[in-house]
């Protein structure tokens, strides 16, 4: 598919739910979190017909988020699902890794290729911080229990904040270098500043629009062509390809900062 900019859309994050077990300071609020009736949450079977649909118009790669995907009852079912469609070249799932020991290999299995892991820091106190109470250890085993599963690679997502110390960077990228793992370093931005003010016009789109491929499904059935807009188109099932098209047509030039959903609502 291509915009209509000229843009080769063929990547499609997937958001299975809104839930999650940490209350990452950055990312929800601590409690008063207004989450989706179940009955508004797509099913596995829904999901997949997006995803064959998406294939079909030559999405090659497809990731899950959440939320946090693996709070989702019989994820690996999903994962099963879209491994079995033709034409997928790479599936892949961002998690904070609180479940993966458990589930590294029974996702391998199903056909999940690759993670990537949301890690900001190497300090227990500090992640208890940041994820008001998460456990390092059980991340840290994930991380273990994944590689011994073969996905691969493994990507450390850390998002740099503005008290970061180099010292901290420096610590990461050592225990990823140790262990194969890929360091991706994620600046904090405020999603309501986005990348420039709502109305303001510029010539010239920033690298970061030049290069979008990518569409997000919401986990109540919203296709968003651009996660910095309020643009979503809702997906109509009797005709999930037109669904997809509106959505490609609607992507726009570059991103503004009006948003109406939050970082765990579409998954990053």
């Amino acid at each position: 598919m291509l915009d209509s900019f000229g843009r080769k859309i063929d990547y499609l994050r997937i958001s299975v739910t809104d839930r999650c077990n940490l209350r990452c300071l950055y990312c929800m609020p601590a409690e008063g979190v207004p989450l989706k009736p179940h009955s508004h949450i797509l099913s596995y079977e829904q999901i997949r017909d997006v995803a064959a649909a998406a294939t079909a118009l030559g999405v090659r790669k497809i990731r899950l988020t959440g939320g946090e995907p693996l709070v989702r009852r019989d994820i690996a079912a999903l994962v099963r699902m879209l491994a079995s469609l033709k034409g997928i070249d790479d599936l892949a799932m961002t998690t904070n890794g609180i479940l993966l020991e458990e589930m590294a290999e029974t996702l391998k299995r199903a056909g999940l290729k690759r993670i990537n892991v949301s890690l900001d820091t190497l300090d227990p106190a500090r992640y208890r911080e940041l994820t008001r109470g998460g456990d390092i250890r059980r991340v840290l085993n994930g991380l273990n229990a994944a590689a011994k599963a073969g996905l691969a690679p493994i990507k450390i997502n850390m998002l740099v904040f503005d008290q970061t110390t180099r010292s901290e960077i420096g610590l990461m990228e050592d225990f990823c270098a140790k262990r194969g793992f890929v360091l991706q370093l994620i600046r904090r931005f405020s999603l309501a500043e986005g990348l420039r003010p709502c109305g303001e016009i510029q010539t010239h789109r920033p690298p970061q629009c030049n290069r979008c491929n990518r569409l997000r499904l919401t986990a109540d059935g919203r296709l968003k062509p651009c996660l910095f807009s309020n643009i979503e188109i809702h997906v109509n099932f009797s005709d999930i390809r037109a669904s997809l098209l509106a959505a490609v047509a609607a992507k726009p030039e570059r991103g503004t900062s009006c948003n109406t959903r939050e970082m765990w609502q579409i998954g990053g």
